[in-house]
């Protein structure tokens, strides 16, 4: 017979439009027995784009958060939107925090409004592959199963003064057919591009992003809670 253990995760979504729809889901775990020495098969179970288990909080004027951020095949030093869900994800638990600790390094967090910014350097993304195309409909006739390697991010213009463009994204080789919103292709085409940006991506989550002259770059936006999941994970043997 066998038997599984029963975990409970909470899921957000991030980068949702102004009422609230569209957006990346998030799986949120806090580590525990039961997690530990399993966080990649939890991810890879759960399928979302990325999960993120919380390990630990530090109290004090820099409360921080360390946190370690999975994809389906691998586990990622930095990503945007389990960053922006995570630092969103604890206020709304009472435990707003300063810094985000990840395997790239401090993670700065700013709360403005419904708007949850953090900050990464481009160097800390995924490389990706650029397809700037003419007209955003030219986006969204896009194939995504046409991407059968690598990492690709293609873009068009909605308005260029505005700095407002549509994109898309297709991992094939992080087990992502396409994400709906993608917080370090932001920060990377912000940096390429050397200028704040409005971003809508996927079927029309938005990101926001802003270029410091410190070299940092701050990607933000918005998230909903949604429905919890409980997983079913076989027991260690």
């Amino acid at each position: 017979m066998t038997t599984s253990d029963s975990i409970p995760v909470d899921v957000v979504t991030v980068f949702t439009d102004a009422e609230g729809q569209y957006g990346n889901p998030l799986g949120l775990l806090r580590s525990s027995a039961a997690t530990r020495g399993r966080e990649q098969a939890i991810a890879t179970a759960l399928g979302f784009s990325e999960t993120v288990l919380v390990d630990e909080i530090v109290e004090g004027q820099e409360r921080s958060a360390a946190i370690r951020i999975f994809t389906p095949a691998a586990e990622l030093p930095f990503a945007g939107h389990p960053c922006v869900g995570t630092a969103w994800w604890l206020a709304e638990q009472g435990s707003p925090i300063r810094r985000l600790r990840v395997a790239a390094g401090d993670v700065e967090v700013r709360y403005d409004g419904d708007i949850t910014w953090v900050t990464g350097r481009a160097s800390w993304a995924p490389e990706f592959e650029w397809h700037q195309l003419d007209r955003p409909a030219d986006v969204e006739a896009l194939d995504a199963t046409a991407f059968i390697e690598g990492a690709h991010y293609a873009w068009a213009w909605i308005d260029e003064t505005a700095g407002h463009l549509r994109s898309r994204m297709f991992a094939p080789a992080m087990s992502i057919t396409e994400d709906e919103a993608t917080g370090a292709a932001a920060v990377r085409i912000t940096d390429l591009l050397q200028r704040d940006l409005v971003i809508d991506q996927g079927e029309g989550s938005r990101l926001l992003t802003r270029r410091r002259d410190d070299g940092w770059i701050a990607v933000g936006g918005r998230t909903e809670r949604s429905e919890p999941r409980i997983l079913e994970l076989a027991e260690r043997e």
